[in-house]
C-alpha cells in the first residue's frame, strides 16, 4: 500500500468510525473561537470550555473584550496556564480586529497570521471551521497519528501540514483532522500504550515509533 493509498483508506475508515467530526472547543462566533484556540495552547479543550463561558459572560462582545484590562482577562484565564501571555495576545488580537477589521475575523489565511497570538494551527482551524475552507490543523494528535501512520516523518507542525496536504482530499481535510483528535483521545493516545487491538486502522498502520 502506498502512502497515498493509506491516507485515503484512513480518511474512509475514520469517517465511518467518527461520522460527527467537529471542533471540541465551544463557540458561537468566530472571534470566540480565536480566543478559545489561543487558550487551548498547552491546555485541554475541556478546561478551556470551562473558562470561556466565564470570560464571555464578563465580556460578551469583541469590543468589550478589546477594552478589557489585560490583568482582568488574565485573572479569568489563569487556570488555562501561561495566562499572562495568553491574556496579552487575546487583548491585542481583539484590539486589532476592532481597529483594523471592523470587528470581523478576516477570511484569509495569511491575514489571520498577522493577528497577535495566531499561528498556522489557529489560522487553519478558523479557515476550516468558520469559513469552510480546506484546512490541515496540525495539533499534537494530528502530528502523533500522522507519524505513526507513516504519513509524515517529522514533529514540526508546518512540515506535517505540508506532508498531509497532497495526501488528504481538500474537502476531507478539516474533518479528517478533527477525527484524528477523536481517535487520538479514544484509541491512539500519547499518555498510554495505543489500543491497537481495537483500532480501525490497525491492519494498515505501520505503527511507526510504537512499542509492541
Amino acid at each position: 500500500m502506498t502512502r497515498q493509498e493509506r491516507a485515503l483508506e484512513a480518511v474512509r475508515r475514520l469517517r465511518a468510525e467518527y461520522p460527527l467530526a467537529q471542533c471540541t472547543l465551544d463557540y458561537d462566533e468566530a472571534w470566540k473561537l480565536l480566543v478559545s484556540v489561543r487558550l487551548a495552547a498547552q491546555c485541554t479543550d475541556e478546561r478551556v470550555n470551562q473558562i470561556t463561558p466565564i470570560l464571555f459572560d464578563r465580556y460578551p462582545t469583541l469590543e468589550a473584550l478589546a477594552e478589557a484590562d489585560v490583568d482582568a482577562i488574565g485573572a479569568i484565564v489563569h487556570p488555562c496556564g501561561f495566562w499572562r501571555a495568553k491574556a496579552r495576545d487575546i487583548s491585542a488580537c481583539m484590539k486589532k480586529l476592532r481597529d483594523e477589521f471592523g470587528g470581523r475575523v478576516p477570511a484569509d489565511f495569511d491575514t489571520l497570521l498577522t493577528l497577535p497570538g495566531v499561528g498556522r494551527k489557529s489560522a487553519n482551524l478558523i479557515m476550516g471551521d468558520v469559513f469552510g475552507q480546506p484546512a490541515i490543523v496540525a495539533d499534537t494528535h494530528c502530528i502523533r497519528l500522522s507519524n505513526r501512520l507513516g504519513l509524515a516523518e517529522t514533529d514540526d507542525p508546518a512540515k506535517v501540514e505540508a506532508a498531509l496536504r497532497p495526501l488528504i482530499p481538500p474537502e476531507e481535510s478539516n474533518d479528517f483532522c478533527h477525527r484524528l483528535v477523536e481517535h487520538g483521545r479514544a484509541v491512539c493516545s500519547a499518555r498510554t500504550k495505543p489500543r491497537c487491538g481495537s483500532c480501525c486502522l490497525a491492519d494498515i498502520c505501520p505503527k511507526v515509533g510504537v512499542e509492541t
